[in-house]
Protein backbone atom coordinates (compact mmCIF):
# COMPACT_ATOMS: atom_id res chain seq x y z
CA UNK A 1 0.00 0.00 0.00
CA UNK A 2 2.86 2.38 0.79
CA UNK A 3 4.32 1.83 -2.66
CA UNK A 4 0.96 2.54 -4.32
CA UNK A 5 0.47 5.73 -2.35
CA UNK A 6 4.02 6.84 -3.11
CA UNK A 7 3.44 6.21 -6.81
CA UNK A 8 0.23 8.24 -6.75
CA UNK A 9 1.96 11.10 -4.96
CA UNK A 10 4.87 11.13 -7.40
CA UNK A 11 2.40 11.25 -10.29
CA UNK A 12 0.49 14.06 -8.56
CA UNK A 13 3.73 15.95 -7.94
CA UNK A 14 4.88 15.64 -11.55
CA UNK A 15 1.53 16.72 -13.00
CA UNK A 16 1.27 19.61 -10.53
CA UNK A 17 4.81 20.78 -11.31
CA UNK A 18 4.28 20.66 -15.07
CA UNK A 19 0.92 22.43 -14.87
CA UNK A 20 2.20 25.15 -12.57
CA UNK A 21 5.45 25.38 -14.51
CA UNK A 22 3.47 26.16 -17.65
CA UNK A 23 1.31 28.60 -15.72
CA UNK A 24 4.48 30.30 -14.52
CA UNK A 25 5.01 31.71 -18.01
CA UNK A 26 2.14 34.08 -17.31
CA UNK A 27 3.80 35.12 -14.04
CA UNK A 28 7.15 35.65 -15.76
CA UNK A 29 5.66 37.75 -18.54
CA UNK A 30 2.96 39.76 -16.82
CA UNK A 31 3.11 39.46 -13.00
CA UNK A 32 6.71 39.05 -11.90
CA UNK A 33 5.95 40.55 -8.48
CA UNK A 34 3.80 37.49 -7.70
CA UNK A 35 6.55 34.93 -8.36
CA UNK A 36 7.23 34.21 -4.68
CA UNK A 37 3.53 33.82 -3.84
CA UNK A 38 3.12 31.49 -6.83
CA UNK A 39 6.05 29.36 -5.63
CA UNK A 40 4.45 29.24 -2.18
CA UNK A 41 1.19 28.00 -3.68
CA UNK A 42 3.05 25.20 -5.47
CA UNK A 43 4.68 24.15 -2.19
CA UNK A 44 1.42 24.23 -0.24
CA UNK A 45 -0.31 22.09 -2.86
CA UNK A 46 2.63 19.67 -2.88
CA UNK A 47 2.62 19.27 0.90
CA UNK A 48 -1.17 18.96 0.92
CA UNK A 49 -0.82 16.06 -1.50
CA UNK A 50 1.88 14.55 0.69
CA UNK A 51 -0.50 14.59 3.65
CA UNK A 52 -3.61 13.37 1.85
CA UNK A 53 -2.01 10.75 -0.40
CA UNK A 54 0.92 9.49 1.68
CA UNK A 55 -0.40 10.11 5.18
CA UNK A 56 2.54 12.31 6.17
CA UNK A 57 1.74 15.01 8.70
CA UNK A 58 3.86 17.75 10.26
CA UNK A 59 4.55 18.48 13.93
CA UNK A 60 5.88 22.01 14.31
CA UNK A 61 7.28 23.52 17.52
CA UNK A 62 9.18 26.67 18.41
CA UNK A 63 7.44 29.13 16.11
CA UNK A 64 7.84 31.74 18.85
CA UNK A 65 11.61 31.69 18.23
CA UNK A 66 11.20 33.20 14.75
CA UNK A 67 11.63 36.97 14.99
CA UNK A 68 9.79 39.39 12.76
CA UNK A 69 11.73 40.56 9.73
CA UNK A 70 15.07 39.33 8.39
CA UNK A 71 16.64 36.30 10.04
CA UNK A 72 19.07 33.53 9.10
CA UNK A 73 17.43 30.09 9.33
CA UNK A 74 19.99 27.26 9.64
CA UNK A 75 18.09 24.05 8.96
CA UNK A 76 19.02 20.41 8.81
CA UNK A 77 18.54 18.90 5.36
CA UNK A 78 17.40 15.29 5.00
CA UNK A 79 15.06 15.35 2.01
CA UNK A 80 13.43 17.47 -0.68
CA UNK A 81 10.69 18.18 1.86
CA UNK A 82 13.02 20.65 3.61
CA UNK A 83 13.30 22.74 0.46
CA UNK A 84 9.51 23.01 0.20
CA UNK A 85 8.26 23.59 3.71
CA UNK A 86 9.79 27.02 4.39
CA UNK A 87 7.75 28.57 1.61
CA UNK A 88 4.73 27.71 3.78
CA UNK A 89 6.20 28.71 7.15
CA UNK A 90 7.65 32.21 6.69
CA UNK A 91 6.40 35.14 4.67
CA UNK A 92 9.32 35.89 2.36
CA UNK A 93 11.95 33.14 2.35
CA UNK A 94 15.10 33.34 0.25
CA UNK A 95 16.77 29.94 -0.04
CA UNK A 96 20.51 29.58 -0.46
CA UNK A 97 20.66 26.86 -3.12
CA UNK A 98 23.07 25.27 -5.56
CA UNK A 99 23.20 27.03 -8.94
CA UNK A 100 22.45 23.79 -10.81
CA UNK A 101 18.79 24.09 -9.76
CA UNK A 102 18.37 27.24 -11.82
CA UNK A 103 18.88 25.13 -14.95
CA UNK A 104 15.83 22.95 -14.32
CA UNK A 105 13.20 23.32 -17.05
CA UNK A 106 10.18 25.43 -16.01
CA UNK A 107 11.25 25.56 -12.36
CA UNK A 108 14.71 27.12 -12.68
CA UNK A 109 13.69 30.54 -14.03
CA UNK A 110 11.01 30.86 -11.36
CA UNK A 111 13.57 30.22 -8.60
CA UNK A 112 15.54 33.23 -9.75
CA UNK A 113 12.45 35.34 -10.24
CA UNK A 114 11.29 34.47 -6.71
CA UNK A 115 14.55 35.85 -5.32
CA UNK A 116 16.31 32.64 -4.33
CA UNK A 117 20.09 32.83 -3.86
CA UNK A 118 22.08 30.56 -6.22
CA UNK A 119 25.61 29.53 -5.24
CA UNK A 120 28.22 28.15 -7.61
CA UNK A 121 29.95 25.69 -5.31
CA UNK A 122 32.97 25.47 -7.63
CA UNK A 123 33.67 29.21 -7.73
CA UNK A 124 35.45 29.56 -4.37
CA UNK A 125 35.91 33.13 -3.12
CA UNK A 126 33.91 34.51 -6.03
CA UNK A 127 30.92 32.43 -4.94
CA UNK A 128 31.21 33.74 -1.38
CA UNK A 129 31.25 37.35 -2.57
CA UNK A 130 28.17 36.71 -4.68
CA UNK A 131 26.44 35.01 -1.74
CA UNK A 132 27.06 38.01 0.53
CA UNK A 133 25.89 40.42 -2.17
CA UNK A 134 22.64 38.51 -2.66
CA UNK A 135 22.20 38.28 1.11
CA UNK A 136 22.46 42.06 1.41
CA UNK A 137 19.67 42.41 -1.15
CA UNK A 138 17.51 39.87 0.69
CA UNK A 139 17.99 41.65 4.02
CA UNK A 140 17.09 44.99 2.41
CA UNK A 141 13.83 43.41 1.24
CA UNK A 142 13.07 42.10 4.74
CA UNK A 143 13.39 38.46 3.73
CA UNK A 144 14.18 35.35 5.79
CA UNK A 145 17.33 33.63 4.48
CA UNK A 146 17.13 29.83 4.62
CA UNK A 147 20.42 27.94 4.47
CA UNK A 148 21.27 24.25 4.91
CA UNK A 149 24.69 24.23 6.63
CA UNK A 150 25.28 20.55 5.89
CA UNK A 151 25.57 21.49 2.22
CA UNK A 152 23.69 18.43 0.99
CA UNK A 153 20.95 16.03 2.01
CA UNK A 154 22.08 13.84 4.91
CA UNK A 155 20.37 10.62 5.95
CA UNK A 156 18.55 10.66 9.29
CA UNK A 157 20.93 9.73 12.08
CA UNK A 158 24.05 10.58 10.09
CA UNK A 159 26.34 13.57 10.62
CA UNK A 160 28.63 15.59 8.35
CA UNK A 161 30.88 18.60 8.89
CA UNK A 162 28.98 21.87 8.60
CA UNK A 163 29.93 24.24 5.79
CA UNK A 164 31.29 27.67 6.86
CA UNK A 165 28.91 29.63 4.62
CA UNK A 166 26.37 30.06 7.42
CA UNK A 167 29.05 31.61 9.64
CA UNK A 168 30.15 33.97 6.87
CA UNK A 169 26.54 35.04 6.33
CA UNK A 170 25.99 35.58 10.04
CA UNK A 171 29.15 37.68 10.41
CA UNK A 172 28.35 39.75 7.32
CA UNK A 173 24.63 40.37 7.88
CA UNK A 174 24.74 40.39 11.73
CA UNK A 175 21.41 38.59 11.67
CA UNK A 176 20.34 36.23 14.46
CA UNK A 177 20.76 32.57 13.49
CA UNK A 178 17.79 30.31 14.16
CA UNK A 179 18.76 26.59 14.20
CA UNK A 180 16.09 24.21 12.94
CA UNK A 181 16.04 20.46 13.51
CA UNK A 182 13.99 18.01 11.45
CA UNK A 183 13.58 14.27 10.99
CA UNK A 184 12.03 14.52 7.52
CA UNK A 185 14.30 11.71 6.32
CA UNK A 186 12.28 9.18 8.32
CA UNK A 187 9.29 9.65 6.00
CA UNK A 188 10.93 11.01 2.86
CA UNK A 189 14.55 9.99 2.62
CA UNK A 190 17.06 11.46 0.21
CA UNK A 191 16.39 10.55 -3.43
CA UNK A 192 13.59 8.21 -2.30
CA UNK A 193 10.67 7.14 -4.45
CA UNK A 194 8.87 5.80 -1.40
CA UNK A 195 7.30 8.19 1.11
CA UNK A 196 6.40 6.46 4.37
CA UNK A 197 3.35 7.53 6.41
CA UNK A 198 4.07 9.16 9.74
CA UNK A 199 4.88 12.53 11.26
CA UNK A 200 7.74 14.81 10.25
CA UNK A 201 8.93 16.87 13.20
CA UNK A 202 10.29 20.39 12.80
CA UNK A 203 11.73 22.12 15.88
CA UNK A 204 12.68 25.79 15.64
CA UNK A 205 15.30 26.58 18.27
CA UNK A 206 16.11 29.81 20.10
CA UNK A 207 18.01 32.36 18.05
CA UNK A 208 21.79 32.46 18.34
CA UNK A 209 23.38 35.93 18.28
CA UNK A 210 26.85 35.48 16.71
CA UNK A 211 28.13 38.68 18.32
CA UNK A 212 27.62 37.15 21.77
CA UNK A 213 29.70 34.06 21.05
CA UNK A 214 33.12 33.98 22.66
CA UNK A 215 36.41 32.66 21.38
CA UNK A 216 36.40 31.78 17.70
CA UNK A 217 32.98 33.04 16.49
CA UNK A 218 32.83 30.85 13.39
CA UNK A 219 33.62 27.59 15.20
CA UNK A 220 31.42 28.60 18.15
CA UNK A 221 28.45 29.28 15.88
CA UNK A 222 28.75 25.94 14.08
CA UNK A 223 29.05 24.16 17.41
CA UNK A 224 25.98 25.98 18.79
CA UNK A 225 23.94 24.98 15.74
CA UNK A 226 25.00 21.34 15.99
CA UNK A 227 24.36 21.29 19.75
CA UNK A 228 20.79 22.51 19.25
CA UNK A 229 20.20 19.91 16.54
CA UNK A 230 21.52 17.10 18.75
CA UNK A 231 19.31 18.13 21.67
CA UNK A 232 16.16 18.19 19.55
CA UNK A 233 16.99 14.87 17.89
CA UNK A 234 16.73 13.25 21.34
CA UNK A 235 13.25 14.75 21.76
CA UNK A 236 12.22 13.50 18.31
CA UNK A 237 13.31 9.97 19.15
CA UNK A 238 11.26 10.08 22.36
CA UNK A 239 8.20 11.41 20.52
CA UNK A 240 8.40 8.64 17.93
CA UNK A 241 8.76 5.93 20.57
CA UNK A 242 5.78 7.18 22.58
CA UNK A 243 2.22 7.07 21.28
CA UNK A 244 3.09 4.85 18.32
CA UNK A 245 4.85 6.96 15.69
CA UNK A 246 2.88 10.21 15.91
CA UNK A 247 3.64 13.24 18.05
CA UNK A 248 0.79 14.85 20.01
CA UNK A 249 1.79 18.20 18.50
CA UNK A 250 0.36 17.36 15.09
CA UNK A 251 -0.70 20.11 12.69
CA UNK A 252 -1.62 20.14 9.04
CA UNK A 253 0.34 22.32 6.63
CA UNK A 254 -2.64 24.62 6.15
CA UNK A 255 -3.18 25.31 9.84
CA UNK A 256 0.44 25.97 10.70
CA UNK A 257 1.45 28.05 7.71
CA UNK A 258 0.18 31.34 9.09
CA UNK A 259 1.43 31.01 12.64
CA UNK A 260 4.50 33.08 11.69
Amino acid sequence: MTLVRAGLFNLYFCLLTVAMGLGAFWIRWFAREHALAYAGLWCRLTLHGLRVICGIRIALTGVEHLPEGPVLIASQHQSAFDTLVWLTLVRRPAYVMKRELTRLPLVGPMLLLAGMIPVDRQAGAKALRALLRHADAAVAEGRQIVIFPEGTRVAAGESVALQPGVAALAAHTRLPVVPVTTDSGRCWSRRAFVKRPGTIHIAIGPAICPEQLRGRPRAALLEAIRSTWASEEVHFAAAVCSAGRDSPVDKSVGSMSRQV
